[in-house]
């Protein structure tokens, strides 16, 4: 097991399904958006419908109940919006959906609602002190990928039951490189895309 797995294996759940949340205007413009509380834009529901859907699909070709699962959401309005409209496609009631705070998205801090070109200009040792170590570079009161990965093995601690999670890009790139023991270094460039979600079971990653 390489050093990214290293003392995380012990929390990984039975099963899991990770959606990220949907496309917000700040996604399209490719701006980093952190832990600003940017809203979902019209693709960015329809990619929420899709997944409650094809969420609703899966679970029912594979024989799992609703009330089997543990439900867990970002605090961020743009995970939220799309929790409620993934709840809708499965007939479930949100208010089920436990908020939590280890959930948000990492913080680019000073940097966010900038687009890389533009801090390149800001900044240019900065962002090239980040494209070296995108695991380990902590942007301007922000929050580094290591610092993220901290947290989110804080909350892979307590998740004992199947669960569904909605979160973030960076969120979702961190329990990727735990479930499958990925290099550190390569967390950072891990896809995540809005348009489908990932289920973890019987040991394996698979996009849905």
């Amino acid at each position: 097991m390489s050093n990214a797995g290293a003392g995380a294996s012990r929390f990984f759940p039975p099963f899991l399904v990770f959606i990220r949340h949907g496309q917000t205007d700040w996604n399209a413009e490719g701006r980093m958006q952190g832990q600003r509380d940017i809203p979902l834009n019209d693709t960015g529901r329809g990619q929420a419908r899709r997944n409650g859907a094809a969420l609703r699909d899966y679970l029912k070709e594979n024989g799992i109940a609703l009330e089997d699962l543990s439900y867990f959401v970002s605090p961020l309005s743009r995970a939220v919006e799309t929790m409620e409209l993934v709840c809708g496609e499965l007939g479930l009631s949100a208010d089920l959906c436990q908020r939590d705070e280890r959930l948000r998205e990492i913080t680019f801090g000073a940097w966010e609602g900038y687009t890389i070109p533009e801090l390149a200009e800001r900044a240019p040792d900065l962002t090239a002190a980040r494209k070296a170590d995108k695991w380990g570079f902590v942007p301007p009161e922000g929050e580094s990928y290591r610092m993220l990965a901290s947290r989110i093995d804080a909350w892979l601690a307590t998740v004992t039951r199947p669960a569904v999670v909605v979160s973030h890009g960076g969120v979702m790139r961190v329990l990727q490189g735990r479930l499958l023991s990925v290099p550190q270094p390569e967390i950072p460039t891990l896809d995540t895309p809005q348009d489908r979600f990932l289920v973890w079971k019987d040991g394996e990653l698979a996009w849905v």
